[in-house]
């Protein structure tokens, strides 16, 4: 096990390059899974039946924002200008993507390994309560590797005092030849490119937004059929890139902080999960 790695930065430029570090690797069978702890707790890559499912470091690719899947807390997508109101106060998070905090703290920080096994290993992370993130709280994720199957959970819990709170995963997945997902309703988009109420029709794709529902999507790669599923309530898609998809489970939609308010108690946790099956 790893030292403990201290709390989450509080800001890091989502641009910036990101290292993965060394690498932990568990697998079964046909499916083996490279997770970079000190790069954000992400997974580096999954390669199933010998085919490479994720844009990775190998691809040339280091943006913090850009590769491997990675989890997003406390916050999920963008938070408007990194401002909200929380219980009748005014808090201001540190912009690093186009003006506003996207993605929340873990991403770029390094995660404590907790355990690992041949085919699992369980992360936790501490959040900083300082002039940046005011709340606290703790985070854990385990990556567990099944027959045929790569399940993932994540949970932040609250520390000695109510906090904000939304959780979800950023995979960049490696160009699908088709995606078989059919949204009804979306979150629009205005302006500055931020989720708004209310919801109308979905449109056609491509797409850089938010959708409500459970459903499962289905990617088809290189004769491969990988399923998708989760118990978040909404997925956002960005399939514009020529290179990857990104399908994002998250609890809430980007902005959430502002737009659909989630409240932790103290001490309570947000837990949710997310499979990938081929």
């Amino acid at each position: 096990m790893a030292a403990d790695a201290g709390p989450a930065r509080a800001w890091r430029d989502a641009t910036a390059p990101l290292p993965p570090g060394p690498l932990l690797r568990i697998g079964c069978g046909a499916t083996e899974v490279a997770v970079a702890p000190e790069a954000g707790g992400r997974i580096a890559q999954i390669v199933h039946d010998g085919i490479a499912q994720l844009v990775g470091p190998e691809d040339g690719t280091l943006a913090t924002i850009a590769w491997g899947c990675y989890p997003m807390l406390p916050w999920a997508g963008r938070v408007r200008r990194g401002r909200f109101r929380f219980e009748g106060r005014a808090h201001a998070l540190r912009t690093n993507f186009e003006g506003h905090a996207i993605h929340g703290l873990g991403f770029a920080s390094a995660w404590r390994v907790e355990a690992q096994a041949p085919d699992a290993v369980a992360l936790s992370l501490r959040l900083p309560r300082d002039t940046d993130w005011a709340f606290g709280g703790t985070a854990h994720q385990r990556i567990t590797v099944a027959p045929g199957r790569v399940r993932l959970t994540l949970s932040l819990t609250a520390g000695d005092t109510a906090m904000p709170a939304e959780i979800g995963w950023h995979p960049w997945f490696r160009k699908p030849e088709r995606v078989d997902f059919a949204p009804a309703w979306v979150y629009p988009r205005d302006a500055e490119g931020i989720a708004t109420l209310p919801l109308a029709p979905a449109p056609p794709g491509p797409w850089d937004d938010c959708f409500p529902g459970d459903g499962e999507i289905v990617l088809h790669r290189a004769g491969q059929r990988l399923r998708l599923r989760s118990d978040c309530e909404h997925r956002v898609v960005f399939d514009a890139a020529p290179h990857a998809t990104c399908i994002e489970p998250q609890t809430g939609p980007p902005d959430a902080f502002n737009l659909a308010p989630r409240r932790l108690a103290p001490g309570e946790r947000l837990t949710r999960w997310f499979e990938l099956a081929w």
